[in-house]
């Protein structure tokens, strides 16, 4: 199955580099052969070029300098990314160039055809080049400036049964931080100011603190543990933290890793729970907050959460929010819990390219998940899918930026 999907694709890519290349040289007047040919030879120079390093640096990404190598790999995706625009425009007029060759083939009278000679219009393909040049500059952007442009996002909750004392109670979520992609502090140092700022009565972070190895978090600890909070600030796992995405040398070290990043959560002051409830008391009333392990309904993510222990931990406590790092959970487990009132993921990160506007989101990752961005509810169950404060893969974000998200519960 696997080789009859690749075909598909790879007819793409080249249908999509030979449109590229059709439309520059359409652009230069076929008067100057040698103009053309210089175009032509520029632009297949650039594309083995971008082709060759983006496959050495997937192909040695855990043997070198991985920021580095990110951005050559992601400078090919954001040339295919044009190239498809341009494919998008010039393809259908071929399409339609060959109906009518086909058309006047059986038309023809005394050997003239009755039509005129379609060419490639030179405007349609200025036009495309324009066009595709809006994805691939919003994608450089995206690096230079999206991935850590921070922004604070405000959500308002009303639920019957939240205690009069915690009305107003201010819940702040990050998720996501991937503090490996990180070359220096200053990001997260920028965004610590930012949370703290808000003030908030309680902070939690939903999930994948690393990429792959705990180490990577190491050189953050003392900037992420100036987070303030007036409680005690909760953390759970993401499927990255597990180290899954690393071939170790024995279960042993893949077991220590963990250990490992656990202690770090606790140097910088997060609690982890762990298929744990945590109770918050005001007032002689009180809230529960569990916390899981990664679940995640996808085959390829392992279910390592247990629900039904962390939900029996949390009692009676009259209202209770779920830290749960993937939000397909929600649908796949949590919502067969009604005295779950909330749910905290993040994991997609609106796969950190995509349209968001208020009227209308799009990001490719909504045809994976159902729950991708933002809030949710079914009845009086809640979820909010935080789109994260990190980034990997792609070093860059367009649309959906980096998000703290301040939730204000109130009683309705």
């Amino acid at each position: 199955m696997s080789r009859i999907l690749s075909f598909p694709f790879i007819l793409l890519l080249i249908l999509a580099e030979w449109y590229g290349y059709q439309a520059i040289k359409t652009l230069i007047p076929a008067s100057s052969i040698s103009g053309r040919r210089l175009a032509g030879a520029i632009y297949w120079i650039v594309t083995v070029l971008a082709w060759g390093f983006a496959i050495w640096a997937i192909t040695t990404r855990h043997n070198g300098p991985a920021p580095y190598k990110t951005y050559l790999s992601s400078a090919l995706v954001g040339l295919l990314l044009a190239k498809l625009v341009v494919l998008l425009f010039l393809l259908p007029e071929d399409l339609v160039r060959m109906g009518r060759w086909v058309v006047q083939q059986f038309t023809q009278r005394d050997g003239v055809a009755t039509g005129t000679p379609i060419t490639r219009s030179q405007f349609l393909s200025g036009l495309a080049l324009v066009v595709a040049g809006i994805p691939f500059v919003a994608f450089v952007w995206g690096m230079l400036r999206g991935a850590t442009d921070y922004q604070v996002k405000r959500v308002t909750l009303r639920f019957p049964n939240l205690p009069a004392s915690f009305d107003g109670f201010k819940v702040l979520q990050i998720s996501d931080l991937h503090t490996g992609s990180f070359q220096s502090s200053e990001p997260l140092e920028r965004a610590v100011r930012m949370i703290n700022k808000q003030q908030a009565d309680l902070i939690f972070m939903t999930g994948d603190l690393v990429n792959n190895v705990a180490t990577e978090v190491e050189t953050h600890i003392d900037t992420l543990a100036q987070i303030q909070s007036k409680l005690p600030k909760l953390s759970i796992l993401g499927n990255h933290d597990y180290g899954d995405y690393v071939e170790w040398p024995s279960p042993e070290a893949k077991r220590a890793n963990l250990a490992r990043l656990a202690q770090n959560h606790a140097k910088i002051g997060w609690r982890l729970l762990l298929d744990e409830s945590h109770t918050i008391e005001r007032d002689g009333e009180k809230i529960a907050v569990l916390g899981v392990q990664n679940w995640g309904a996808q085959m390829r993510f392992p279910k390592y959460g247990n629900l039904p222990k962390a939900h029996a931990a949390s009692g009676d406590a009259p209202f209770k929010i779920l830290l749960s790092h993937d939000p397909s959970h929600w649908e796949g487990e949590v919502l067969n819990y009604p005295d779950i009132d909330l749910t905290l993921s993040g994991h997609t990160h609106g796969m950190q390219f995509g349209v968001n506007l208020p009227f209308f989101k799009w990001s490719p990752v909504q045809y994976v998940y159902k729950q991708w961005a933002g809030l949710y509810n079914k009845g009086q169950q809640y979820l909010y899918v935080n789109t994260g404060l990190g980034y990997i893969g792609y070093p860059g974000r367009v649309g959906f930026l980096p998000e703290i998200t301040v939730f204000e519960l109130r009683r309705a």
